[in-house]
């Protein structure tokens, strides 16, 4: 695809944090001759307009503010997911055990992308990132190096979900995990990005999408994938606030649950993921419409 390819990471200043233990780290894309005095002061008063990254030695976090962590990996285990939500967007194997093409809308600290790099077979991930100051980020969260099986582009993710309508072999899974400092990110913010991301799904793909944010914006989110997807929709409420959706283009989906809870049980002896929870809560969303 025609993204721009991420650029050379620039320099990582490491300071000792004044916000939390001592032995903690924050780390910014400033130069070391910068007045580190007035940056921390930005962060502090939510003025900085930058990703940056704290360390307590157990684990590093991607944060857009002090109050709103995007991505956590564990230093002891970078491949695992720590984060529930995330943990719960892979529920799409579920329905999809053996993806070929994986498109991923947003980078964050890189999560998704190196769980799926490691577990999910021999697919083939995209995953395209609107801001180059979070890609400057992927060494200090261990993303594996761009090969044939894992690249990471520049771009827009709606500009993204078009072009991979063109592709030789459609994306079976597109991750929707966009977001910046003020929320979701305005370019996925329509029905018209829905419709993309539909028509852009091979026949049996699936969309999973992390909506989090005001109580009123996630449910006009889910009102246009239920409009667009025809209803095809499950749905996961998280005690974090996020909300997990799970939407299928395939006109005949019926989801054969008995059989699904098997996969389930396999995926959690494979991965250590709670899969059969999954699976009962998607379950019980499809029941009671979104519940």
């Amino acid at each position: 695809m025609p993204a721009v390819p991420a650029a050379e990471t620039p320099n990582v200043l490491v300071l000792p944090s004044p916000f939390f233990s001592d032995g903690d780290t924050i780390r910014l894309l400033e130069p070391a001759d910068c007045d580190t005095r007035a940056v921390l002061g930005q962060v502090v008063s939510g003025a900085y307009d930058k990703p940056f990254i704290i360390d307590d030695g157990t684990t590093r976090s991607l944060h857009f503010s002090l109050s709103l962590i995007q991505s956590t990996m564990s230093l002891k285990d970078p491949f695992a997911l720590e984060l529930d939500y995330t943990q719960a967007m892979m529920s799409f194997l579920l329905f999809l055990p053996k993806p070929r093409n994986i498109l991923m809308l947003g980078l964050g600290g890189g999560s998704l992308a190196k769980f799926c790099y490691r577990n999910v077979g021999s697919a083939r991930i995209t995953v395209v990132e609107i801001d180059p100051r979070v890609i400057a980020f992927r060494d200090q969260f261990e993303l594996p190096p761009d090969d044939e099986r894992l690249q990471v582009r520049e771009g827009d993710g709606a500009d993204a979900v078009i072009e991979s309508g063109g592709w030789g072999e459609r994306p079976d899974v597109i991750v929707m995990d966009a977001f910046d400092r003020h929320g979701i990110s305005g370019s996925v913010n329509s029905r018209y990005f829905y419709q993309t991301v539909h028509d852009a799904l091979a026949g049996r793909g699936v969309m999973v999408a992390n909506l989090a944010g005001e109580r009123l914006d996630r449910a006009a989110h889910l009102a246009m994938i239920a409009e667009v997807f025809d209803d095809r929709v499950l749905t996961m409420s998280l005690a974090d606030g996020n909300d997990i959706v799970l939407a299928i283009r395939a006109p005949g989906f019926a989801p054969r649950w008995r059989e699904i809870g098997n996969q389930a049980k396999a995926l959690r002896q494979r991965t250590g993921l709670d899969f059969p929870k999954f699976a009962e809560r998607l379950e019980r969303s499809r029941r009671l419409r979104y519940a």
